[in-house]
């Protein structure tokens, strides 16, 4: 009898995901700074680490009050180049100098995980870093690459 392999997700697999996302991020800045072809890149990036091919997503980004859910790859594009939202900036635009994670939690479910907690932002203009706070959901693709099919994002409650 053959056993299932399940693609098992681990939290070194999270925590490197993450560290990658972040330097997307600041990739697609930095070639937009350039004049380069930074939208062939956040092209790249949202097929690469949003499960769009694979399954439902939900996209729930920091930046956005009037479309507030993004469903679709299109719709995720938008948010972070500008595009067919109108409200949609290009958050990955600004250009980002560092993004870090931190106080963050992982929890597991074999083949799927959560990780909550704060990534820090900090532009070229300003020293002070923005919090964020963000819930992250993660499955694996059938080339075992971790693929996020849940991003909430929002700016802490000040009261």
């Amino acid at each position: 009898m053959k056993s299932i392999k399940k693609n098992i997700i681990t939290e070194f697999e999270i925590i490197k995901a993450q560290k990658l996302w972040a330097q997307n991020v600041i990739e697609i800045g930095d070639l937009y700074t350039k004049n380069k072809d930074y939208k062939s890149k956040a092209s790249i990036f949202v097929k690469k680490f949003y499960a769009f091919d694979l399954c439902e997503v939900l996209f729930k980004p920091t930046l956005a009050s009037e479309k507030q859910f993004r469903y679709t790859y299109d719709d995720a594009l938008s948010y972070f180049i500008g595009g067919s939202i109108a409200e949609d900036k290009g958050f990955a635009l600004k250009p980002w100098k560092k993004i870090r994670f931190s106080e963050r939690k992982i929890i597991i479910f074999e083949e799927n995980a959560l990780s909550m907690g704060n990534y820090l932002f900090q532009n070229f203009t300003d020293p002070n870093e923005v919090k964020v706070e963000f819930t992250f959901g993660y499955i694996k693709n059938n080339e075992e690459n971790l693929m996020i099919n849940l991003h909430h994002s929002s700016i802490p409650f000040k009261g």
